[in-house]
């Protein structure tokens, strides 16, 4: 009994100690956030940027599996901010998950939050990022999560490793473009750069003296920690002359495979090793955007950086590109992202549920919304909307997190559906226009504590047809399955892959097709889940989970911290 009230004592203080059989303590390390504006010069121009503590592309944080971090976030931006921890599961404590209105109101600036980080079972590479508007494009950084201590890789250690962040870069200021975008109900003006580490690179004006360079000697391994933080676009990836060797993704390690070009969605991670084993010389690191959806604007420029050897040499005038696919080759894609599979050894693992208690089929729609005297910016005058399940999220007025722990009224409603409320030939190309209409609310769907849950997620090709990386907050799942058409219930479960699945966090729906995902929601709290294609999030492709307490202290929800921001 007084075990249990000095541990509870604990939870309610929210002390940054980690208690070992209640006696044995030791203090978390400790972080500051500050969320400033800082002037930035990007192509031949500058502007001030929100950053953390004045870095663009912001701090690196490190960890070892099963480390808890804090971090005290101070906003002294103009604007208010969210920090989302993406791919810790955060066991219990929803609280510091960091999406707004979810399980927080915005930091205001001004205002101050302490954010509890707590690794479980993730190993490899997370990042971390604003979750309020699309401040994430330059509100980021890594995040690096080593084994145990005395623990090793499950591959050769690198001599040197290195994070690598993907991003975009817009020459006017993401607040506005967000106002802009919402105002208007149409697509967001496309960006004008790709970054690599923060840098738009050679092929850019005004950028070439600062092109970021990875500097590699001959015969040496390297682990890259590659991230797409880019706000709207999935991406391309390779390094000229180079193979990658996969080894990891969404902090999960995979059995390694060798490839001359990645997949990466907004929000993954894929850990990579390659061998500095050319000519020495200086070869371009490159990334473009991939879009498979036919009409859709996008960034069609390349970012590069450059790998250089150290060695004494006379380069090459100009480095060599490396051959990436074509803007819309989905089949490579695909091909990329279907060959991952989790390593599954004794040290690693799977946990593949097999007997689904939840079966859930989630539909994924762009839609459009009617706009008065048909005076958006969408087709035909519409507004452009977003669905799951023909349901187009709305925000509360007050975070769900908050008012299901105090039982506020009236926040949210509980029927989100688990099956589409219209089966019609998902992908075909002319779809009835009256289907592009969703419905608008605040619904969340109830799971059960241990509840083993599938879900099915089927583009639709409603409006324009888009990949759509879904990411789930608070759980990483298996990936059991995936096509292109529209999912058929008798044969492509007969295919699911249950033996060694890739354990992710966030993965792409192919374009007019399908992914099978499953877990089991032993975390309890409120989760979001969302396309990580900010534009698709903002208009309404979204669902909250609301797990739900278990039996015994354990199963239940962390008791809140003090100092949540208010509403």
């Amino acid at each position: 009994m007084l075990a249990m009230k000095i541990l509870i004592s604990l939870q309610l203080l929210g002390l940054t100690l980690l208690c070992v059989g209640i006696f044995h303590c030791q203090a978390w390390p400790r972080y500051t956030f500050v969320v400033e504006e800082a002037p930035y010069r990007r192509l031949c121009s500058t502007k001030n940027i929100l950053t953390v503590n004045g870095q663009f592309p912001g701090p690196t944080l490190h960890a070892h599996t099963g480390d808890t971090i804090i971090v005290d976030v101070y906003n002294k931006g103009n604007r208010n901010i969210t920090i989302h921890w993406h791919g810790a599961k955060q066991p219990r404590n929803p609280w510091s998950d960091g999406p707004d209105f979810i399980t927080q109101c915005p930091i205001q600036p001004g205002g101050r939050f302490t954010q509890t980080i707590i690794f479980s079972s993730e190993e490899g590479t997370l990042w971390w990022h604003a979750h309020s508007e699309w401040d994430r494009a330059t509100v980021h950084g890594a995040m690096v999560i080593y084994p145990k201590k005395g623990a090793t890789y499950p591959f050769p250690k690198p001599d040197a490793e290195f994070p690598i962040i993907l991003g975009e870069w817009w020459k006017e200021d993401i607040g506005q473009l967000y106002n802009e975008t919402i105002q208007s109900g149409g697509d967001p003006n496309i960006s004008s750069a790709f970054l690599i580490n923060g840098q738009p690179g050679d092929l850019y004006p005004c950028s070439k003296p600062d092109t970021f360079k990875l500097m590699v000697d001959y015969g040496k391994t390297y682990l890259l920690r590659l991230i797409n933080s880019a706000v709207q676009e999935m991406l391309f990836f390779s390094i000229a002359n180079h193979k990658v060797t996969v080894v990891g993704s969404d902090a999960s390690y995979t059995k390694p495979f060798s490839s001359d070009y990645v997949t990466i969605s907004p929000g993954q991670t894929v850990d990579l090793l390659f061998t500095a084993d050319q000519s020495p010389n200086h070869y371009y690191i490159a990334a473009k955007a991939y879009v498979g959806g036919a009409g859709i604007l996008y960034d069609n420029t390349t970012t590069t950086a450059i790998l250089q050897y150290n060695e004494n040499y006379t380069s090459t005038s100009t480095p060599c590109l490396p051959n990436l696919p074509s803007h819309n080759d989905t089949k490579a894609s695909v091909h990329f992202t279907g060959s991952l599979r989790s390593l599954a050894d004794k040290n690693h693992p799977v946990d593949v549920p097999r007997n689904i208690t939840t079966p859930l089929f989630y539909t994924l729609s762009v839609n459009t919304l009617p706009c008065l005297n048909n005076s958006c910016a969408g087709p035909n005058g519409t507004r452009l909307a977003a669905s799951v399940n023909n349901i187009s999220f709305v925000d509360p007025s007050i975070d769900i997190l908050q008012a299901y722990y105090y039982h506020v009224n009236g926040a949210f409603g509980t029927r989100f559906p688990n099956f589409p409320p219209f089966l019609f030939n998902f992908t075909a190309q002319d779809l009835p226009l009256y289907l592009q209409t969703p419905k608008q609310g605040t619904e969340v769907k109830i799971l059960e504590y241990n509840a083993t849950v599938e879900i099915v997620f089927q583009g639709t090709n409603l409006v324009a047809g888009d990949d759509h990386p879904m990411h789930l907050h608070g759980f990483s799942f298996y990936v059991v399955g995936w096509g292109l058409g529209n999912f058929d219930e008798d044969k492509d479960p007969l295919k699911y892959n249950l033996v060694d699945p890739p354990l992710q966090n966030t993965i792409a729906v192919p374009v007019n097709g399908w992914t099978a995902i499953r877990f089991k929601a032993d975390n309890p709290g409120v989760w979001f889940m969302h396309c990580h294609l900010d534009r698709h999030m903002s208009w309404g492709m979204d669902v909250t989970f609301i797990v739900k307490n278990g039996e015994g202290l354990g199963a239940q929800i962390l008791a809140p911290p003090p100092g949540m921001p208010p509403c």
